[in-house]
């Protein structure tokens, strides 16, 4: 008599395991809203790390409103892109996914439209928040009307890109010693800089910060195709052979 096999552990059984990128994601994600928070959280537009600007009344207001709705993508942003979340709590998934939607990326993304513009930094940064704040609110209408449309693999598509961006404002805290070592490097050890070299290099850093994401987002998502396609033509040989026979 043959000797028993163990049986293999479901998917739900092992999901940190099968995601192991999951559980550092959610702890970067709180650590960088820890160290980010505290200069707004009193509200004091002095302790602002962005300078608010006398003759723009809205300037601050609608930057603390873009901070705190961005928070809540920032949170919601990593159980929508957890596979096991999605597969066996799928309410907890929708529901997460309509927090980050309409209690994060729609009002966060229309209040940084109101601030972008104005940045005190040029045409470079300007263009590259505005680009960033449109960009993440067309992903976000696409991937939730494709999702009503029942059309998930266009929504998942759609959200790993809004996702991307959402993370853009986290990637910027790498870039921007990265881009101010190469065009400033001054800057870094307290010597004096034009303010238009700083400018240029914070400028490029705000349009990498989300570019590359998105290059990632691309990358990943051709080759999860190619994955799924080679899945399937492993599971569903005789399918697949009859497909080509026809």
């Amino acid at each position: 008599m043959a000797a028993p096999t163990a049986s293999p552990v479901p998917p739900a059984a092992r999901p940190l395991r099968r995601r192991p990128w999951i559980l550092p994601l959610g702890l970067l994600a709180v650590l960088f809203l820890v160290t980010a928070l505290p200069p707004y959280v009193g509200l004091d537009p002095a302790r602002s790390r962005v300078p608010p600007q006398p003759d723009l009344p809205h300037f601050y207001p609608m930057l603390v409103a873009h901070i705190a709705f961005g928070t809540v993508a920032l949170l919601t942003s990593v159980l929508q892109v957890w596979p096991w979340l999605r597969r066996t709590h799928p309410r907890v998934h929708r529901w997460s996914g309509r927090l980050y939607l309409f209690a994060g990326v729609l009002p966060g993304g229309l209040a940084v439209l109101t601030v972008a513009p104005f940045g005190q930094l040029g045409p470079v940064q300007q263009a590259g928040n505005t680009a960033l704040g449109l960009l993440w609110l067309v992903t976000g209408v696409l991937g939730h009307r494709a999702a009503r449309q029942r059309r998930f693999a266009q929504h998942r598509a759609w959200m790993v890109r809004s996702v991307a961006l959402t993370w853009s404002i986290v990637a910027n805290r790498v870039w921007s010693p990265i881009c101010l070592a190469v065009y400033a490097p001054g800057a870094l050890s307290g010597a004096e800089v034009a303010p238009s070299v700083i400018a240029q290099a914070v400028g490029v850093s705000v349009w990498a910060s989300w570019v590359v994401n998105l290059i990632v987002a691309e990358w990943w998502l051709a080759g999860s195709a190619g994955w799924t396609a080679r899945r399937v033509r492993k599971e569903h040989p005789v399918r697949q052979d009859l497909g080509r026979r026809r």
